[in-house]
């Protein structure tokens, strides 16, 4: 072996070495991890129940795409030969997810807060049941958001173009979906799905809104719709817009929690794009008309145009 070939090899072990040394730290440092499982300033879930899946909620998302938008989304070629069978073996595993989670959500709540036993299985069933029993309602209005999006944006070639691409629709979809299991009152999972889509679109739409049907939110990013916000038909917003609260206070958890802080707009207003408009008892009135970058706490009369005055431009 030549002089480079012994420097090399007591280079490599010397870095093995250094390697060792720090991996001789860590099960230490799994030891400290362990005990701070039981401090109760930290937040931990180590229990032998299940908590809600992360992962099995995106994949409850992705099947409903494929049920409420048939052909689109489906891994496999779907026709008149073999959509009862696809479909079929679809909804069964969506049913089946959804109750697992369901009840994950609604046991998990049981335990932490040591609520009065509901027989969480049979609630699971229920509500899954239910929510797939809506699917028709649920993709008859996401067709009037559809054609609604189609008939107010010139960019937009196809229906098609806009089931596939469009993020508003995609986060319309989630919010539909999960607005039903908020109604049911299931905890944790309608939150984990509308964050879902808002990390995927930067649309943030509280599941417990109510929105209209032919709602379209355009391009979309940066749009914030609170938990408390009405939305009646027709309603398009654009990005940067904000249906939100007041400013809190700092126990605004306790104090507000279910109530009314978020503003209600009527049928048929356009929003925007960079619009905020603040309160619960904030209203825009039917066909109003706000423009871009306007910040709004007080109500608006039907049939009213907001904007700003013209900005004076200046060119050094």
């Amino acid at each position: 072996m030549d002089d480079d070939a012994k420097l090399a090899l007591s280079e490599c072990r010397t870095e093995a070495a250094s390697t060792a040394e720090y991996r001789k730290q860590l099960p230490e440092i799994a030891e400290r991890v362990i005990r701070d499982c039981d401090d109760q300033e930290c937040y931990t879930h180590v229990d032998y129940e299940p908590i809600p899946s992360r992962e099995d909620v995106i994949d409850i998302i992705n099947r409903f795409r494929e049920v409420l938008f048939p052909g689109y989304f489906n891994c496999e070629k779907i026709d008149p030969a073999n959509l009862r069978y696809s479909m079929g073996q679809t909804v069964a595993t969506l049913y089946d997810l959804l109750a697992d989670q369901i009840c994950r959500s609604i046991r998990h709540d049981c335990f932490r807060y040591e609520l009065p036993c509901t027989d969480c299985s049979d609630q699971s069933y229920r509500f899954a049941m239910a929510l797939l029993q809506e699917i028709p309602s649920i993709r008859k209005i996401l067709a009037t958001d559809v054609r609604a999006a189609y008939e107010g944006d010139p960019a937009a070639k196809s229906h098609d173009e806009i089931i596939f691409s469009y993020p508003g629709l995609y986060a319309l979809m989630v919010y539909r979906v999960a607005h039903k299991l908020y109604e049911y009152e299931v905890p944790l999972l309608p939150r984990i799905m509308t964050e879902y889509a808002h990390s995927m679109t930067g649309i943030d739409i509280h599941p417990g809104a109510e929105i209209g049907e032919r709602f379209v939110i355009d391009h979309g990013t940066g749009v914030v719709v609170g938990e408390t916000t009405v939305i009646g038909r027709n309603v398009r917003i654009y990005q940067g817009v904000t249906l939100g609260a007041l400013s809190l206070p700092k126990d605004a958890g306790a104090k507000l929690r279910g109530k009314r802080r978020h503003p209600t707009i009527e049928d048929d207003v356009i929003i925007y794009s960079g619009a905020t408009i603040l309160g619960g008892d904030t209203v825009i009135g039917a066909r109003s008309v706000v423009g871009g970058n306007v910040w709004i706490t007080e109500s608006v009369p039907p049939d009213t145009k907001v904007l700003m005055e013209t900005p004076r431009l200046v060119y050094r």
